[in-house]
């Protein structure tokens, strides 16, 4: 049973092409045909030696039947099929991990992405970034929904990493393998991949690029993005928890020192303290407070429990070239 290692054979190592494509797909036997046609042509018309990674995380419907006429028509492209869905970034470990080329370059498969950006992510690398960060013109995403959380992500991860960067969230991004490789056993087990490359101080130029609306609709929820958040506080912030006791205790003392006085000089002045309602608020206030340090405290539980156990993050069912 195959989960995380990859095969390094000496033979595929110098015939590597110069430029590695590693797309997750789940479910996308729909854009599959459209996809590869736009990035033949691209890399086609750049000069570009390439080979192409996809990764099946788990479809049910006709992808990893398409993906495989898709090998056996053009040895440019390798599959790699998990055996469940695992998610997107144990998808992305998966390819990255196999890639031969000396530039990496990521993007989803659901056509947001638009093949004909490749050649421009790789001439930033070339030019002697270590990242070429994609950055999405005039997004097609639901504001309220995806644009808005996305903004305060990116905030919050550009101030932890220390990264100029606008658009953390675009997958599509072209990286020097010599940059990736340090963080390489942290892909898939934390989100943000390019985060991850950025902390370490490597170089970073935006590429600005053109941006679909997705079709379908978004497999991102209300509920995920609220994960997806605290995923980022916890794997970004170590002092996380330092600092919300910190405000907690601090915050709990100031409010009860104001409660006591307006509620003293309320006594004074009408002779009639309204105790149970503000207490009641006081009480409601620090029992959410408490609520966000246990959701907190659970992510670190559940990434200690992760890495104790050393559990794979994927499991490989078949692999195509």
């Amino acid at each position: 049973m195959a989960t995380e290692t990859a095969p390094q054979a000496t033979e595929s190592r110098l015939r590597a092409p110069e430029v590695t494509i590693v797309i997750p797909l789940l479910n996308e036997q729909a854009t599959i045909e459209q996809l590869w046609e736009g990035i033949d042509g691209a890399l086609a018309g750049a000069g570009i030696a390439a080979e192409v990674i996809f990764v099946d995380d788990g479809s049910t419907d006709g992808t990893m039947g398409l993906l495989e006429g898709l090998h056996e028509r053009d040895p440019r492209v390798r599959v790699v099929s998990f055996k469940r869905n695992f998610g997107q970034h144990p998808a992305m470990h998966a390819g990255i991990v196999r890639a031969r080329g000396r530039i990496v370059v990521t993007m989803d498969g659901d056509l947001q992405n638009q093949p004909s950006d490749i050649p421009r992510l790789v001439d930033a690398i070339r030019d002697g970034a270590d990242v070429a960060s994609g950055k999405r013109l005039a997004r097609k995403d639901a504001f309220v929904l995806r644009r808005v959380p996305s903004r305060v992500i990116n905030r919050l991860l550009a101030r932890l990493t220390g990264a100029p960067i606008s658009d953390f969230g675009c997958s599509f991004n072209a990286y020097r393998r010599d940059a990736i490789e340090p963080v390489l056993h942290r892909i898939g087990r934390q989100k943000f991949t390019k985060a991850l490359v950025c902390s370490t101080g490597a170089s970073v130029t935006e590429v600005e690029l053109e941006h679909a609306a997705r079709e379908d609709d978004s497999r991102y929820g209300l509920v995920k993005l609220v994960k997806l958040a605290l995923h980022v506080l916890t794997g970004f912030w170590a002092q996380m928890v330092q600092w919300v006791g910190a405000v907690l205790a601090v915050g709990g003392i100031l409010t009860s020192v104001v409660v006591a006085i307006w509620g003293s000089v309320f006594w004074i002045r009408h002779d009639n303290f309204p105790g149970p309602l503000f207490l009641g608020g006081l009480v409601l206030f620090v029992l959410g407070l408490q609520g966000f340090i246990m959701a907190v405290l659970g992510e670190y539980l559940a990434r200690i429990q992760r890495d104790v156990e050393q559990r794979p993050i994927y499991y490989i069912d078949r692999e195509l070239g």
